[in-house]
């Protein structure tokens, strides 16, 4: 019996043999078949239990594939039939969730008090609801640049030759000469190897930080930094430790602990970077560069410093707290700077090492993804660099005009003014108790504040004075900061007027701080 049963299965077995023999054959024609074979092998003799759930989940990867992608009823014997009168209801009576909360009151009149200007913008700009020709104390016009004729003259040259928009991200096809020029021009400004423009200024530091932080790194960064850096920071997903504001006893108390975590938990070494601002944007303070740099030295970070207000205003020709400080550019691992501020153009740029610039030409993910500026905006910038080249005596005046307003409002009842006496943006805000900008328990009424500080800014306005409140995403920032006016100096007005400005700044928060008491 089993002599006749084995000479029936014969043919079966050759013909079995024969089909594994050619599926084999077959197999390894195809390339790399060879290494997945080894693969096979090796996996199977170390865990076989392995090779079993591995071909289970082939076996469903297929069945997913092949099974029809949609679920409906093809019938449609389970669908509600509606009438065509009943859908017209049911569409009459459909009322839409809106895709955002309405305003409150006190939001709309904040967003119809926003002036706007007819005309260019400048130090002497013309408002469309009144036609009033007012004194620019809002915009960022440090160096006077905005208006500038030769800017002009050379923008409309450069928009005549190469159109308006670029079309393309820089490394495509939206990189031109004037592009590269600027990139130059802004390296051998500040003196580093090289430097990379980001066509939105926003984007630049947000684009840096994250460019270079990786999961499991270490920042150590001021609890004030600008919104900006904070996404760059969220962005990373790095551990981050944060210290005081401007404070960098703080600073190195955070370093000291950092290092004694990861000799505790006996980590390994990673990448380390200290971010803060030159200036401070939310409050105008200034960093300690020299010390910022014996710190960094000390305990062997890297550093990432955003200049994008003291860039175009600080140092003897405006080349920051590098040239203020006398400290090499090349102490500064990433120097971020905007072009928008500093040189009255548009976008941003970070300046360092060689190596540093050309990461971010494929990790830098606004220089890849974005646009570039148009080239009109980079010859502005580069023709602003000339400018500042060449008449150091405008720095002169920006600092002799911030002196002046300085000097005015120091004496004014009711505010205190925030920041270093040499930063361009001056902050005051409502004098009480609590004197500090950033505070975890907020010891004042926020929107009463915001809204005393909108009456300044509406009564100077109506006396010839334009104004702004430092504006915040309230509850996005990490720091709720306290509701202060903003005054951006400029260099394009003469002392007189400047000094005129500020006796009608006094005058309007004596005006207005004098009724609510």
């Amino acid at each position: 019996m089993d002599s006749s049963t084995s000479v029936a299965l014969e043919p079966l077995l050759s013909f079995l043999a024969f089909s594994f023999s050619q599926l084999e054959s077959g197999f390894y024609r195809i390339p790399g078949s060879a290494v997945v074979a080894r693969y096979v092998k090796s996996s199977h003799q170390n865990d076989p239990g392995r090779t079993i759930l591995e071909l289970i989940l082939v076996i469903f990867a297929i069945r997913t594939l092949l099974q029809s992608r949609t679920r409906t009823d093809r019938s449609g014997k389970h669908f509600i039939k509606f009438s065509e009168k009943e859908i017209d209801e049911l569409v009459d009576e459909w009322v839409p969730e809106p895709l955002v909360q309405p305003l409150s009151e006190w939001e709309q009149k904040d967003l119809s008090s926003v002036p706007v200007i007819a005309g260019p913008n400048g130090p002497k700009p013309k408002l469309l609801a009144t036609g009033k020709i007012v004194t620019n104390l809002a915009s960022f016009n440090f160096a006077g640049l905005a208006g500038n004729e030769k800017v002009k003259e050379r923008a409309l040259e450069t928009l005549q030759k190469y159109g308006l928009g670029s079309c393309g991200p820089p490394g495509f096809y939206g990189t031109i000469d004037v592009h590269l020029d600027l990139e130059r021009d802004i390296a051998e400004f500040l003196g580093t190897e090289a430097s990379i423009l980001y066509s939105q200024g926003f984007s630049t530091i947000s684009s840096v930080i994250p460019a270079f932080c990786k999961r499991g790194d270490i920042i150590v960064a001021d609890r004030s930094v600008n919104f900006a850096i904070q996404k760059g920071i969220l962005i990373s997903r790095s551990t981050v430790r944060w210290f005081d504001h401007n404070d960098l006893k703080s600073l190195e108390d955070t370093l000291i602990s950092v290092e004694k975590e990861r000799k505790k938990r006996k980590g390994p070494l990673t990448r380390r970077f200290i971010i803060t601002e030159g200036i401070f944007e939310r409050d105008g303070e200034m960093v300690d560069l020299p010390k910022l740099v014996e710190l960094k030295l000390k305990y062997k970070y890297r550093l990432i410093m955003d200049e994008s207000i003291s860039f175009g205003t600080m140092g003897r020709t405006g080349r920051g707290l590098t040239e203020l400080y006398n400290v090499p550019a090349s102490q500064i691992d990433m120097l971020v700077g905007s072009v928008a501020n500093g040189l009255c153009s548009a976008g941003g740029f970070c300046a360092g090492s060689s190596i540093v610039v050309d990461h971010q030409r494929i990790n830098g993910t606004s220089f890849v993804f974005s646009a570039s500026m148009p080239a009109l905006l980079a010859t502005s910038g580069s023709e602003a660099i000339t400018f500042l080249r060449n008449n150091p005596s405008v720095l002169l005046n920006l600092q002799d005009n911030i002196r002046a307003i300085r000097a005015v409002l120091e004496k004014t009842e009711g505010i205190t003014l925030l920041g270093h006496r040499a930063s361009p943006i001056i902050h005051f805000c409502l004098r009480t108790q609590q004197q500090s900008l950033s505070v975890t328990q907020p010891t004042y009424d926020y929107e009463a504040e915001e809204r005393i500080l909108q009456d300044i800014v509406d009564d100077s306005i109506t006396n010839g004075v334009l104004l702004t409140r430092a504006k915040h995403l309230r509850g996005q920032e990490m720091v709720e900061s306290r509701p202060t006016i903003r005054i951006a100096a400029t260099a394009a007005l003469t002392r007189k007027e400047v000094e005129k400005a500020a006796g009608v700044v006094k005058a309007s928060v004596t005006r207005i701080l004098s009724k609510r008491r």
